[in-house]
């Protein structure tokens, strides 16, 4: 079971908490209104073997489902984001691998409405500061198509190293694409990442 799972985390405005299947009629409007704004970024499903059927797409209740089996079992967090108590985005700590390695990735979307007013580096930095001293975990890694410049500015911001390129490493948008990886540490931030975050911020407002 996943010890530091179901969590609610907040910094101001931003609020992460465990995605709920009653989130449907918030997240399917906020996924119809901004579907040409993520189109070009989603994970899709890649075409069957010849011979074989291809997958359907899951229903909203069966990605909750399949999310909360995962959060059970220690392996995803699976959030949604909340600005000022409405849904406008998802963010998913995946893939934690426990043992010798003691890592994870954050993948995550916003609405296009309140973009840039800097709700995801917050929300990322709620996770990875939930993940490295809650957790315990010792790696997080935010994998970007190099193409995609506002989540590229939110591991930047946050000061993930950029590491290379992993060749045809999603299936998005109808073909294997190639990511950009970030990684950050927990010996690289000892200050704590919203600590750093804030410090970045409020730096950022002084010199305005």
């Amino acid at each position: 079971m996943n010890a530091g799972w179901p969590v609610e985390l907040r910094e101001g405005d931003v609020t992460l908490r465990p995605i709920r299947a009653r989130d449907q009629r918030s997240w399917q409007e906020v996924s119809r209104r901004n579907r040409d704004w993520l189109r070009r970024w989603e994970a899709t499903v890649p075409p069957a073997p010849v011979g074989r059927s291809s997958a359907a797409r899951p229903t909203y209740r069966q990605m909750v489902r399949y999310l909360r089996g995962e959060a059970s079992a220690g392996r995803m967090l699976p959030f949604v984001v909340l600005y000022q108590g409405r849904l406008v985005g998802q963010l998913t700590v995946g893939g934690i691998t426990w043992g010798s390695m003691c890592s994870a990735n954050v993948g995550y979307w916003i609405d296009e409405e309140v973009a840039g007013r800097g709700i995801m580096p917050t929300a990322v930095a709620l996770a990875v500061e939930h993940c490295f001293r809650a957790l315990g975990l010792h790696r997080i890694e935010v994998c970007v198509r190099p193409e995609n410049g506002p989540s590229r500015r939110v591991a930047e911001k946050l000061g993930f190293r950029e590491e290379g390129m992993r060749p045809r490493y999603l299936h998005i948008d109808g073909d294997w694409r190639d990511h950009l990886v970030y990684a950050l540490t927990v010996e690289e931030v000892p200050e704590g990442m919203l600590n750093r975050w804030r410090a970045i911020r409020s730096g950022r407002s002084q010199s305005n």
